[in-house]
């Protein structure tokens, strides 16, 4: 059994760790109250405007549709990995790594595979393969939408232009705060919605469909990015915040047990001072 002094040492040391992670959870919980409303604000939004222009896109014929939405053989895809810049967040991490690690091996394995590292656990993780494309970690120190627009016209611009046939999006969908969804979404090209060419619509568009989805489909990409980004920025806020408050749990018991372990030696050690006090009297008596 450890020494009086041992124990002592462990529930400052388990006492301290406490503070910080019951400190990091409050601050997880205040943050996440921002961001949450933030992405339940702008869902609604981003998922009509995404139906729109997929029930759009599959009304044009082929050759008048937009230049995103144009279908070639895939032979090169950009995964962009949206992770967070700080670690003591659970599996948030881990699962988008591991996930893109899946499509890279499995999906994509007869593919040239590179990576848009938007995090930098994301960058970290797949710096080493020298398939990173850019780092975007420095996008969650000004999270604005004009921004993250910066970042979707680069990726439009590099499909149009054919660096890559394919890209993808694979992010954690916010839920609650103890629940993330592991997201994968085809960001380019646009994939037409299905049964949307035979539905009998009575709409006048002004001007003409052609120039609405021309006009309007660079802006709901953006809008989908910027989506995307929230949603897991959102989402590591919670699974931080629960994280923290396990962890918090985990220590107060271990301090607990601790305290316990401290009691228990500390009432041995008494109880061998008097036996040794009592046997010193008796063989003085003796």
């Amino acid at each position: 059994m450890a020494n009086l002094k041992e124990i002592r040492n462990r529930i400052s040391s388990v006492s301290s760790t406490m503070q910080i992670t019951s400190a990091m959870k409050m601050v997880s919980a205040a943050k996440l109250k921002k961001a949450q409303d933030a992405i339940t604000a702008m869902r609604p939004y981003s998922d009509k405007l995404t139906e729109l222009l997929q029930s759009l896109s599959s009304t044009l014929d082929g050759d008048s549709g937009s230049k995103f939405a144009t279908q070639r053989e895939v032979k090169k895809v950009l995964l962009v990995a949206i992770t967070s810049n700080r670690g003591l967040a659970g599996a948030f991490n881990s699962n988008i790594i591991k996930e893109v690690t899946n499509l890279t091996n499995e999906k994509y394995a007869d593919q040239d595979v590179s990576y848009l590292a938007i995090g930098k656990k994301a960058n970290d993780a797949f710096k080493k393969t020298d398939k990173v494309i850019a780092n975007q970690s420095e996008i969650f120190d000004d999270l604005t939408f004009d921004n993250v627009a910066e970042i979707a016209q680069m990726l439009m611009d590099k499909f149009v232009d054919g660096d890559f046939d394919k890209i993808e999006i694979v992010y954690n969908k916010f839920k609650n705060a103890a629940t993330q969804i592991i997201m994968n979404e085809q960001f380019l090209p646009i994939v037409p919605m299905e049964g949307a060419a035979n539905t009998n619509t009575d709409y006048i568009f002004e001007p003409s469909k052609e120039k609405i989805v021309e006009q309007l489909i660079p802006k709901s990409l953006k809008t989908q990015l910027y989506k995307s980004i929230r949603d897991s920025f959102a989402s590591e806020h919670g699974a931080r915040m629960t994280a923290m408050h396990k962890a918090t749990d985990n220590a107060t018991e271990l301090r607990d047990q601790l305290k316990l372990t401290y009691n228990k030696a500390r009432q041995a050690a008494i109880t061998n001072e008097i036996l040794e006090i009592v046997g010193g009297a008796e063989a003085l008596n003796n």
